[in-house]
């Protein structure tokens, strides 16, 4: 290139370069490394392509771009233009050639790693680039004097043409790929799963002639009760559908310990398990496919994240020393797997990346969330607090990153609560309980209005009220507890110790009544002591992880929490506080992630560098086990009352007053030492 060849500049990445006259601007953006894209490698077919040419004076990059700095628009351009028409005031970058000085704009679109905006603003944007991507070609024909393979030619074709080295094909491809070829005149489109540290680039899938896609990816979260599931792009990374189901394996146990329990107990349990979430997962990718719209053969790339026992039980792996100490894992390391290994009826070829546990109780699942939340890369210490069955807990910053996991059971997405239920139209999800008269108000999911607004019982006439939700039963009992209806230690009062009616005595201790339905034949919605219980039990199981990584890090305080999980995206980070779910903190530094192991996945599935970079945070990350730490039992105990009965929660003090009620006194003689000592023996 000479020094009087015209100068292409390309924003926004600020690249430069001199070129001669009728170079075409794809040619440019290819030399100079511009993230310029392309499935038909110039030929004016794909038109992903696109380029915004600018023209002016623009004394930073010191040209000045004359009308003419670029071939005219030519019969490719308008053929494209009256199909399916271009932005104003865009080319093609594959037709358009340099004539003088010119700035080149590549829109967002048109970048091969382009970013996925992510909309929450503490997050990071997510950086496209996919396992697998589609390649046009155009392959020699077979020639007697030069005799060789159909497939030799066509992975020669890649590597001419695309600088891909080293493709190897799978046996479903060389079974169908000559009459392809031959339909297509020697002009194909090739789906490459562009390889790993494990595996050379792969030929997937071959079409004939163009063929714009697109190709599909799943990012999957296995939970233990639920399975959900986001169907992603791999051209734009956006999310087409997301859907969800039970995890079929519930029916052998609602929580982890159940299921290994099970699988000890009964010849073939876990094969059995395995084939229930195998069976589960095909029929999630069939709603979901059917609901996008999309032929289920074009998904060639999944990705899944998931606690220990079910990676154990999803991979066909007894789960067995799970169930014990040390909590040994098969495998802590992720693993790049064919789909068909795991009966997944998806494209015959697609891969599956299942990410690296942390330890033997905390899994893929926390590592999707370290990925998405990155506590290793944030300045100030964060408590990353996926509320699950199996809640995963992280507390970190730039210095170092603790995890551990703690049993919170099915509690806090209403299981086990005598009025519970999943989150679903006509359950009650918003609670606020008047102080003076102790009468509940609450909002039912499917409804914007508050149950004392005149318009309510026709706008819920079609659900009804049906129960309590997960975030529905903690802002219940936490205003239980500020409206004075529950003391510290857990007891619901009585009528005369609370001064309302609503209070009933329900065997041998006393229930809250929140609605009476029973006379148009709907439920009577009650709060019973057990249900108390059995929400401090999970409270206490979540504080106490919490707690117990805070004295790892030598820390007694927080600087922000994020709530993550698909509840946690509903919790009330005040009701959160005032339970003692979690430890005290600025109201306005607790936020919500969503779903943030299912995030992590989605990272995953779109960017593979990004499992790289996982693989590597995990192996620094200092995982601590609460089942063999001495500490855990004692802040279990604390975290036992409403909010603790030793942590003083001075910020929140701020903001609630708690009434200062025991309702245990005289009852029996026991007093409020006998209140400590059933404490003692529940923890």
């Amino acid at each position: 290139m000479a020094d009087s060849d015209p100068l292409v500049v390309f924003t926004p990445s600020g690249k430069r370069g001199r070129f001669p006259v009728g170079t075409p601007i794809l040619t440019a953006a290819r030399q100079l490394g511009v993230d310029l894209d392309s499935v038909c490698g110039g030929r004016g077919i794909c038109s992903k392509c696109q380029i915004t040419p600018s023209y002016g004076e623009f004394s930073k990059h010191g040209v000045t771009v004359a009308d003419d700095a670029l071939t005219e628009w030519n019969a490719v351009e308008q053929r494209y233009e009256d199909k399916r028409g271009l932005k104003k005031g865009r080319r093609l970058g594959c037709q358009a050639a340099v004539q003088s000085d010119v700035v080149i704009d590549v829109p967002a679109e048109s970048q091969v790693h382009k970013q996925v905006v992510r909309k929450r603003a503490e997050a990071r944007d997510i950086v496209m680039n996919a396992s697998t991507r589609l390649y046009y070609v155009e392959v020699a024909e077979p020639d007697m004097h030069d005799p060789s393979g159909d497939l030799e030619r066509l992975v020669n074709a890649l590597e001419k043409q695309w600088q891909i080295e080293g493709v190897r094909a799978d046996l479903h491809v060389l079974q169908t790929m000559q009459p392809i070829l031959r339909k297509g005149e020697w002009k194909v489109t090739v789906a490459v799963h562009l390889g790993d540290a494990v595996t050379p680039p792969r030929i997937m899938h071959v079409w004939p002639g163009f063929f714009e896609g697109p190709l599909y990816g799943l990012a999957v979260d296995l939970g233990s009760t639920t399975i959900a599931a986001h169907l992603c792009s791999l051209d734009t990374g956006e999310v087409i559908a997301s859907s969800g189901i039970m995890n079929p394996q519930i029916r052998f146990g609602e929580d982890l310990m159940s299921r290994v329990s099970y699988s000890m107990m009964n010849p073939g349990g876990a094969a059995e398990m395995t084939a229930a979430v195998r069976e589960g997962m095909n029929a999630l990718f069939d709603q979901i496919a059917e609901e996008a719209g999309i032929d289920k053969a074009m998904i060639v790339d999944a990705v899944f994240v998931c606690n220990p026992v079910m990676h154990h039980l999803f991979l066909g792996i007894d789960p067995f020393e799970l169930g014990q100490a040390p909590f040994a894992l098969t495998t802590s390391d992720a693993l790049h797997l064919r789909a068909a290994e795991l009966d997944l009826t998806i494209h015959p070829a697609a891969r599956a990346y299942i990410l690296p546990c942390i330890a033997g109780h905390v899994g893929a699942d926390a590592a999707a969330v370290a990925l998405s939340e990155a506590p290793d890369e944030s300045e100030d210490l964060v408590l990353v607090v996926d509320v699950g069955t199996n809640a995963e807990i992280l507390l970190g910053n730039t210095e170092k990153v603790l995890a551990c996991s703690s049993p919170t059971g099915p509690a806090f997405e209403g299981a086990q609560i005598s009025s519970g239920q999943r989150a679903a139209p006509g359950a009650i999800e918003r609670v606020e309980i008047d102080p003076v008269t102790k009468a509940p108000r609450f909002k039912v999911i499917g409804s914007d209005l508050w149950s004392d607004d005149p318009a309510f019982a026709n706008e819920i006439a079609t659900t009804g009220i049906t129960g309590i939700c997960g975030s529905g039963i903690i802002e219940m009992v936490a205003e239980m507890r500020i409206a004075g209806i529950v003391d510290g230690p857990g007891l619901i009062g009585s009528p005369e110790q609370t001064g309302s009616d609503r209070c009933f005595l329900d065997g041998r201790t006393y229930s809250y009544l929140v609605w009476d339905g029973s006379e148009d034949g709907g439920p009577k919605i009650t709060v019973t002591n057990r249900d108390i219980r059995e929400i401090q039990m999970a409270k206490a199981a979540l504080y106490s992880g919490a707690r117990l990584l805070m004295d790892k890090f030598g820390v007694d305080t927080v600087e922000r929490i994020v709530l993550a999980g698909a509840f946690g995206a509903h919790i009330s980070p005040k009701h959160a506080m005032v339970l003692g779910m979690i430890p005290d903190c600025p109201l306005e530094k607790v936020t919500s992630a969503g779903n943030a192991a299912g995030t992590g996945a989605r990272i995953a599935l779109l960017n593979t560098e990004s499992r790289t970079q996982i693989e590597e945070t995990v192996r620094k990350i200092h995982k601590i086990e609460t089942a063999i730490e001495p500490r855990f039992q004692e802040h279990f105990v604390n975290a036992s009352n409403i909010p603790n009965s030793v942590e003083p929660f001075p910020i929140l003090g701020t903001v609630v007053t708690l009434p200062d009620v025991n309702f245990n006194a005289g009852d029996g003689g026991d007093g409020e030492e006998g209140g400590r000592r059933r404490r003692r023996r529940r923890g």
